[in-house]
């Protein structure tokens, strides 16, 4: 991608026109009156200008308006220049609509806030975070190849596996952080969660870049789009994030999805590390949004979103560098990701809503199965190829492996599901007659386990799978 052209600076233009034309111009009636959406000059000059204006006074009027509403965060720029941001009403309405989507939504699917449910939800959301954020950095390998890898548990095959393993892990260590104060030391436990075994020079985990190690950040031809502050500030710039971070500045009031928005920025443009820059910025993101009560962003993937148009998530960085700091610009593209990802998380909802009744009235007159094995027999019915290992279940579920083994032999007692040895581990699939089965066992009761050396109520004694 290229550059956007930089606007025309405020003052200087503006001196330029007479003191009658400067009334004219601030004050246009038909100024703010066309497109509402927060241009930035690169898309403005390709614009109609309002009757009576050229583009440039046409900016004019647009920067000065957006000034008066510009408020200063404790982000500064290399110069040392503060950034800023608006809020516009196209960014109050998007807040508004994330805090009814995570917050205030009385009539949200059942099926994702029971709590028996709840942790086979979280695991599918982490599990696409993790592959879609690695995509965003490089990592090549399919979806498919990568939710095998995390529900197996095998050990990854190359550094794409790697990144996705350790996004994976490092979601769920935020799970466990997001009550605690951003420090120092666990933006560095972040970095070298995310970065573990993918860098060219290993000791660069969990440390500043050096000023020799002259990063910056440019396409494949060598154009550079961003070069950061000099690691000799990154201590004091860290320290300042995370009083940011904590709600410690600045006094006044900054919504909590801004606030994170903008740490999401922040880290991005010190860019501390050589690399895992980007993936560090969006674990922070969620750290966040969690710590400030958004409970429900553990089931949201934003980076699913970002992958889509990763173009755009770049030219919202440039975009805010280019135009006086203004943090409006990746704020409204932050907000609206996250506007997306909470309406595709309705809709997953709403999905598995559906398949859980779906799955019910199939499996309506089985005793004793718990939603855990419903899940992976409405899955088995679509699915009659499908393979099933023990560590996989207890992955998907984010429950033991003698629970996830229970589940699993007790759908072997009743019939449902065949299990062979494949080198160390036992292979469960379904049974080819699996709708007539389920049929035929209806309103029975529960068998006792065929096995009768391994009984399923006594504890797991034998080698793990």
């Amino acid at each position: 991608m290229k550059l956007p052209q930089s606007p025309p600076k405020f003052g200087p233009t503006f001196s330029k026109l007479s003191k009658e034309r400067q009334a004219e111009v601030l004050f246009h009636p038909g100024a703010q009156s066309g497109d509402k959406r927060y241009l930035h000059w690169n898309e403005l000059r390709h614009k109609p200008p309002p009757a009576g204006l050229s583009v440039e006074e046409w900016w004019l009027t647009t920067k000065w308006w957006r000034m008066r509403d510009y408020r200063r965060v404790p982000l500064k720029d290399k110069k040392g220049q503060p950034f800023v941001f608006s809020t516009p009403d196209g960014l109050q309405k998007g807040l508004h609509e994330i805090d009814r989507g995570l917050g205030f939504a009385l009539n949200f699917p059942e099926s994702i806030a029971q709590s028996e449910a709840r942790d086979s939800y979280v695991v599918s959301a982490l599990v696409q975070e993790s592959i879609t954020s690695s995509q965003l950095e490089g990592a090549a390998t399919t979806r498919e190849v990568a939710k095998e890898m995390l529900r197996t548990g095998r050990p990854p095959r190359d550094k794409s596996e790697r990144m996705i393993l350790n996004n994976y892990q490092t979601m769920r260590r935020i799970q466990e952080l997001k009550g605690e104060a951003l420090t120092g030391e666990l933006v560095f436990e972040l970095h070298r969660r995310v970065t573990e075994g993918t860098l060219d020079r290993p000791d660069a985990a969990g440390r500043f870049r050096k000023t020799e190690e002259n990063v910056r950040v440019e396409d494949m031809e060598g154009n550079v789009f961003h070069e950061p502050p000099d690691a000799g500030e990154l201590p004091a710039r860290l320290e300042a994030m995370c009083r940011f971070a904590n709600g410690q500045t600045p006094e006044v009031f900054v919504h909590p999805v801004i606030r994170a928005i903008i740490l999401h920025f922040w880290l991005a443009y010190d860019h501390p590390f050589v690399d895992g820059n980007g993936r560090t910025a969006r674990a922070l993101f969620y750290w966040s949004m969690l710590r400030q009560g958004y409970s429900l962003f553990e089931f949201i993937s934003i980076s699913q979103i970002l992958l889509r148009a990763p173009a755009r998530y770049a030219e919202a960085f440039l975009y805010t560098e280019s135009d006086d700091n203004d943090l409006t610009y990746f704020i409204l593209h932050q907000a609206d990701v996250i506007q997306q990802a909470v309406e595709a998380l309705h809709a997953y909802a709403a999905k598995k809503t559906a398949e859980l009744k779906n799955a019910d009235k199939l499996l309506r007159g089985l005793t004793g199965l718990n939603h855990r094995q419903q899940a992976l027999l409405a899955h088995a019915m679509r699915q009659q190829a499908a393979r099933y290992v023990i560590e996989g279940h207890k992955r998907s579920h984010g429950i033991s492996f003698p629970t996830a083994r229970n589940d699993m032999f007790d759908l072997v007692a009743r019939g449902l599901l065949t299990v062979a040895k494949e080198g160390r581990f036992n292979i469960f699939r379904p049974v080819t007659d699996l709708h007539d089965k389920l049929g035929r066992l209806a309103d029975r009761p529960a068998p006792q386990p065929a096995d009768g050396t391994m009984p399923l109520n006594l504890p797991f004694q034998t080698r793990h799978d």
